[in-house]
């Protein structure tokens, strides 16, 4: 299990494919890492095939996980964002996740509180955008069949981020992000048309089939 609290980002190193699916290499930071481990990427829960510890970790994904993610058009260079397995005695500081990603949707807006305007953000670098000191307003589409399980003040999580649902609409929907998430997940290097991956409210789900 985890809880959508983002420890680290992590540049993929290698992308590997064969008949079987594709292999990815992940700079971490981890220095506790071993064989089987559970580790999310961007929301996706993976197990560690092999690692450096300090340095990365690999990671196989099956035909199922890339026909339901946005890793079939993962490349060399990108950065993903990190989250270890929660330990039994830790804190428990976003929401259930279980790294079971529900659907992939797109960037769709992007929106900066204040003075510079949209079209500027979009066309800065990262480290310019991550120097801003304003929160910000994310628009993502709303894969059909999902839009049950998002409430507004609901929880949801994006690429690995446990965030709160701050507007829905029949095709999309908003989340606030603060300056520290911005900076410190890889939800700072996404643009308008970008993939990312859904994963609704467990909750929500056990109290339809109850229903």
């Amino acid at each position: 299990m985890f809880t959508g609290i983002v420890e680290a980002t992590g540049e993929v190193l290698a992308v590997t494919d064969d008949d079987g699916g594709r292999r990815i290499r992940v700079g971490t930071p981890f220095t506790d890492l071993s064989h089987g481990q559970s580790i999310s990427i961007s929301g996706a829960c993976l197990t560690v095939e092999e690692f450096a510890d300090g340095e990365w970790a690999e990671f196989f994904l099956a035909r199922e996980t890339l026909a339901k993610t946005f890793f079939d058009g993962l490349e060399v260079g990108d950065r993903v964002n990190l989250e270890r397995a929660m330990p039994a005695d830790g804190r428990f500081d976003g929401h259930i996740v279980q790294g079971h990603v529900d659907a992939t949707a797109e960037v769709v807006g992007i929106e900066r509180e204040g003075d510079v305007p949209a079209s500027e953000a979009s066309g800065s670098s990262s480290s310019e955008r991550s120097e801003y000191d304003g929160d910000w307003t994310f628009s993502f589409s709303l894969p059909e069949g999902q839009r049950e399980y998002l409430v507004e003040k609901g929880s949801i999580t994006v690429d690995g981020i446990s965030l709160t649902v701050a507007a829905r609409g029949d095709d999309r929907f908003d989340v606030a992000i603060i300056p520290t998430t911005y900076r410190e997940t890889a939800l700072s290097e996404k643009s308008v048309g970008d993939p990312v991956h859904l994963e609704v409210d467990m909750v929500a789900k056990y109290v339809e089939q109850l229903c």
